[in-house]
């Protein structure tokens, strides 16, 4: 079978392919049959075929049920057994031995009737009707509506009725392979819907049209295709447009676009021709989102992504396969939202208004039955009044203080601090804020501290009713500012008519310290823990760490400083870029120790447990258990989603990682962290429309961030659009204070080739800014030397790069298991022109952290090599490993946070040594731009 070209394209009115001539030969068969019928109807009113007659409509048309790739199906009668039948007639071809093509047919009808299963629809009788050219079959009236028909009626249909679905369908597919059969035709429209009985909505499902399945073992013979494409195209998978042998991975493809469709109602590869859709297939990636936006759980989007393989190798390699995979799914979505039996329970619970007494009892089952809008709460922040104005951070610890109360009680849904905190203090708009945040309640408040003596004024508000639930004042010691915290806490759960379980009222109730002095310390570490969203280097967890440790010099027992101690060193070593970071895991190690002595339970020791286990240990299986067992005390809080969301990030469960950021989005919608996190997860992935989206929406909340704009830069110059890319960089400059925002700015240049510039606007920050660190400032000699080198100037960047290996070494003296030193001192080495040492360091910062150990930044260290490699002109290894991480979900090393694309290989000057290999070249233009 030859490849298809771009001149075959799809019937406008039944969607299927059109052949050579551009003609469908259902369409004309289905003309045909009129013709013939309006021709002999004084004669005979009827059209038999052997024992079965055509059935008509009242207007006296034929009962057409259905076309499909080689037919038409209509409603017929049998007249010997006096029951009612689909009757497929399919034209033979108008050339070639049709002699030949009719026996191919009846050989595979004999097969397909020899398929005899509870989810196919019987084959009765096949022949051929010499007189008219055509041949027929007569199957199964199966009474109900077809897939296609329900998602069109009613929608996308619910994940596990969808899963119900085709898990029936593969149950089909099953029977078929034990008789050597594919079906190659496989879509909704072929999936016939109905109920087992009267009495039950239990579905019961059949696939129809098995009439034209080919024998898998039968080669070498004529073909019912004409020797042309056979299928739909919308649902066909790749081989069957490219002319390849189709096997029962084939069906498998068609039926996973088949399951996407019902959960989305959409095409992952829509297209008006074969060749569109062809060339989606292949250069465009799944639309996840999609999926996404319709809340697909995760196992279901992992188990799509292999099922939609381009390569069939690496689908499921069997029907059987395939059933046991979508059963672990249905496993999986057991033990996260139910059994089926309990969907009804809960909406029969909605339909009786009975809701909130239910809450408690299905609090698990979806996020609008777990916090109805009347118990979702945002709490803005407090307003100082205090006469010193760096009390400022007494009141927004205060504010902290209550959130994490209000967090542990699983009846309410909190807004986190991170959404709020962009609010004022007294807004005049309670009304719009409430709808942007999803919640119907805000509590405002004020803090007035003067010495020893504090008063917190609070008020709740029902923002979309504009009542006051309650008001009050509270003067009090500073010593029994606890108290406070919990007696606002607990008036807002009544207020609420949230029940308390025992666990959530002793959490309420708990004073952390009885120092005042050190509580005092603790608030201010809290301060600066918050007080950056997006940025670059240490600063904020130095700050902190050293008042949580003074803190806990004050009062030794105080569990919860020590546990914020443990979780800001646990940072501190996992950027890797501070002299101290090395001890720094000791030190989180000791704090960790101290806070589960005094509180092993509590979910702020259990968090920084998780945070060692991610950032320290690197055990993502232990930290994904840790942080599991935090969601459940704490169901209410975004930032333990968003951390099992990194945990599967690093695990390379990137579905799953997307599913938590999806979830926390729908506890926090406005949390800007959340949607940095989730918009780097599909820069990741390369699914940049995706991510553009999220940053566009992080910036409707904070406009005109340049780490954002930065961000969004990064993905245009990945997909070749510089003149964008360059817009949203023009504010950055020298002093700039995130690095990477600068450093996104130094690939623009590079990318223009405007090397010049790039080598004056690094040597003025390396003149004036202040860094955050050595590493900070060496890496900024680095990519100074490199820019050096590509201008011409070998001296200048030997300097450069010598004075960045000084800083380096000694960095890496200190801590030689940091990959990140290795790594950067290997571009030291390879800017200076000393090879050798650069390709060891390079290799040894892929054997600290293979990839196999960090999906997320394994792959990074990995472009590194790949480019150490092309200095030295080992052109065969660079490419190599560049292929690989063309197909491969990653944080980017030379473009963080996106991974290299074959667009940036085209643009970059720093793999001009690959230019004019074939091989290079080759991989350069596999992908366009997305």
């Amino acid at each position: 079978m030859e490849t298809l070209t771009t001149s075959i394209a799809i019937c406008s009115t039944c969607n299927h392919s059109l052949n050579v001539k551009g003609e469908c030969l259902a369409c004309l068969l289905r003309g045909g049959l009129n013709g013939s019928v309006e021709e002999s109807a004084a004669e005979r009113g009827s059209l038999v075929f052997s024992d079965f007659e055509i059935a008509r409509r009242e207007d006296g048309s034929f009962w057409e049920l259905g076309c499909g790739a080689m037919g038409v199906t209509y409603r017929a009668t049998d007249k010997v057994l006096h029951r009612t039948v689909a009757l497929k007639v399919i034209e033979t071809p108008a050339d070639g031995d049709s002699q030949a093509v009719r026996e191919r047919f009846l050989r595979e009808a004999r097969a397909a009737a020899a398929l005899k299963h509870p989810n196919v629809a019987g084959i009765f009788q096949f022949g051929a009707s010499p007189e008219i050219d055509r041949c027929y079959y007569a199957m199964e009236l199966v009474e109900g509506e077809t897939l296609e028909a329900l998602v069109r009626r009613d929608g996308p249909l619910k994940a596990e009725r969808a899963l119900e679905i085709a898990i029936q369908v593969t149950r089909a597919l099953v029977a078929a392979a034990a008789q050597g059969l594919i079906h190659r035709d496989l879509k909704p429209g072929n999936i016939m819907i109905t109920r087992a009985d009267a009495e039950t909505v239990k579905l019961e499902v059949k696939v129809i049209d098995f009439g034209l399945a080919k024998v898998t073992n039968a080669v070498g013979e004529a073909d019912l295709t004409h020797g042309g494409f056979v299928g739909t195209p919308s649902f066909a998978s790749p081989e069957q447009f490219g002319g390849a042998p189709a096997d029962a991975r084939s069906d498998i493809y068609s039926l996973g676009v088949t399951f996407w469709y019902s959960l989305t109602g959409q095409l992952p590869y829509p297209g008006r021709t074969i060749e569109e859709i062809r060339d989606r297939q292949q250069r465009t990636d799944l639309p996840i989102e999609q999926l996404v936006a319709r809340r697909v759980p995760a196992p279901l989007i992992k188990m799509l992504r292999r099922t939609l393989a381009i390569d069939p190798t690496q689908r499921p390699a069997s029907a059987r396969e395939l059933m046991e995979t979508l059963e672990s799914c249905r496993t999986k979505l057991v033990r996260r939202s139910g059994i089926w039996s309990f969907w009804k329970l809960a909406a029969v619970v909605v339909v009786l208004g009975i809701l909130t007494a239910a809450a408690g009892w299905i609090v698990w089952k979806t996020e609008f039955i777990r916090h109805p809008l009347t118990t979702g709460i945002a709490v803005l922040p407090f307003e100082n009044l205090s006469d010193d104005p760096d009390n400022a951070y007494f009141a927004n610890g205060i504010q902290e203080e209550i959130l994490t109360r209000l967090a542990s009680i699983a009846d309410l849904k909190v807004i986190s601090r991170t959404s709020t905190q962009q609010y004022q203090s007294k807004p005049r708009n309670l009304r719009e804020i409430a709808k942007q945040l999803g919640v119907a309640n805000i509590l405002e408040g004020s803090v007035q501290k003067a010495a020893d003596q504090v008063r917190v004024n609070v008020q709740l508000v029902n923002a979309l009713t504009d009542t006051h639930l309650w008001a009050d004042t509270y003067d009090r010691k500073l010593t029994d500012i606890f108290g406070v915290e919990s007696e606002i806490a607990k008036r807002i759960a009544s207020s609420l008519q949230a029940k308390l379980t025992g666990r959530e009222e002793q959490a309420l109730a708990l004073k952390p310290t009885n120092n005042p002095e050190a509580y005092d310390t603790y608030l201010r570490g809290l301060a600066f823990e918050v007080r950056s969203l997006y940025s670059s280097g240490t600063g904020p967890s130095l700050e902190a760490a050293g008042f949580y440790g003074r803190a806990v010099q004050l009062d030794p027992n105080f569990a919860l400083a020590w546990a914020q101690l443990s979780r800001a060193d646990a940072h501190i070593y996992f950027d890797r870029v501070d002299v101290s970071s090395s001890a720094r895991g000791d030190a989180a190690k000791r704090a960790l120790e101290n806070a589960q002595k005094l509180a092993p339970d509590s979910p702020q020791t259990l968090l920084a447990l998780g945070y060692y286990q991610n950032m320290v240990l690197r055990d993502y299986g232990a930290a994904k258990a840790t942080f599991g067992r935090v969601s459940k005390m704490l169901p209410g809080n975004s930032e333990v989603l968003m951390a099992l969301s990194r945990v599967a990030r690093r695990a390379g469960d990137w579905d799953q990682s997307i599913a938590y950021l999806e979830e926390a989005l729908a506890l926090d919608p406005r949390n800007v962290e959340l949607l940095i996190n989730a918009a780097w997860t599909y820069t990741m992935l390369r699914q940049f429309p995706a991510a553009l989206k999220l940053y566009d929406r992080a910036l409707d909340i904070t406009p005109n961030d340049l780490d954002i704009m930065a961000a969004k830069a990064s993905i245009y110059q990945a997909q070749g659009n510089l003149t964008q890319a360059a817009k949203l960089l023009s504010e950055v400059n020298t002093q700039t204070p995130v690095e990477n925002a600068f450093l996104i700015k130094m690939t623009q240049l590079r990318l223009e080739r405007n090397h010049g510039e790039a080598v004056r606007l690094l040597q003025t920050r390396l003149a004036q800014f202040h860094y955050a660190s050595e590493y900070d400032k060496a890496n900024g000699q680095v990519a100074l030397a490199f820019e050096q080198r590509l201008a011409g100037d070998t001296a200048g960047a030997r300097v450069n790069a010598e004075q960045a290996r000084n800083m380096l070494e000694q960095l890496y003296r200190d801590q030689a298991d940091n990959e990140v030193f290795a790594a950067s001192l290997s571009q030291a080495y390879a800017a200076m022109g000393e090879r050798d040492p650069a390709i060891k360091l390079a290799e040894r910062a892929t054997l600290l952290v293979p990839r196999a150990k960090d999906r997320q930044g394994g792959p990074a260290l990995e472009e590194n090599l790949a480019l150490i490699h092309t200095i030295r002109g080992e052109n065969s290894r660079a490419i190599s490993t560049l292929t690989k991480l063309l197909q491969t979900p990653y944080w980017g090393w030379s473009y963080a946070p996106t991974p290299v694309t074959s667009t940036l290989l085209r643009l970059d000057p720093i793999w001009d040594p690959l230019r004019g290999d074939p091989r290079f070249e080759k991989i350069v233009a596999s992908l366009a731009p997305k």
